[in-house]
């Protein structure tokens, strides 16, 4: 990618084509650059690459266990990570948070806070980037 371009990569980690359309077109719309996955393995692949500024992981990952993913992703980059998860028992979202996971977004979600956490977190490990109205 050319420095010129100052968008924020996002890298959507999902095998629903349905969520996928819908990450993807939110994030384009909030003038970030989206990085659509469907498996882990393509994920691991990419991460060097496209160097995303964050990571979407849902819970169910074809290919590698989200968890392992969720590992591996961790220890190759301290980027921030949102898991996406149908789950709603708390053993389980304490262990995605103990693994490394930055936040959590239980589905269905409005896409206006999916928004304002992914700002969250960037915010956090960027400091330049600003809410936009």
């Amino acid at each position: 990618m050319s420095a010129t371009n100052d968008r924020q990569r996002i890298m959507v980690i999902d095998d629903n084509q349905e969520m996928l359309n819908l990450l993807n077109r939110t994030l384009e719309l909030e003038g970030f650059e989206p990085i659509v996955v469907t498996d882990g393995n393509s994920a691991l692949t990419l991460l060097d690459e496209m160097e995303p500024d964050l990571v979407i992981l849902d819970s169910m990952v074809p290919g590698v266990d989200s968890l392992l993913m969720l590992d591996l992703i961790r220890g190759r980059s301290n980027i921030p990570i949102i898991m996406l998860t149908e789950e709603y028992d708390m053993e389980t979202l304490r262990r995605v948070l103990s693994l490394g996971a930055d936040d959590y977004i239980r589905k269905p979600f409005s896409t206006r806070a999916f928004v304002a956490r992914i700002r969250a977190k960037l915010r956090r490990t960027r400091p330049e980037v600003r809410m936009s109205q």
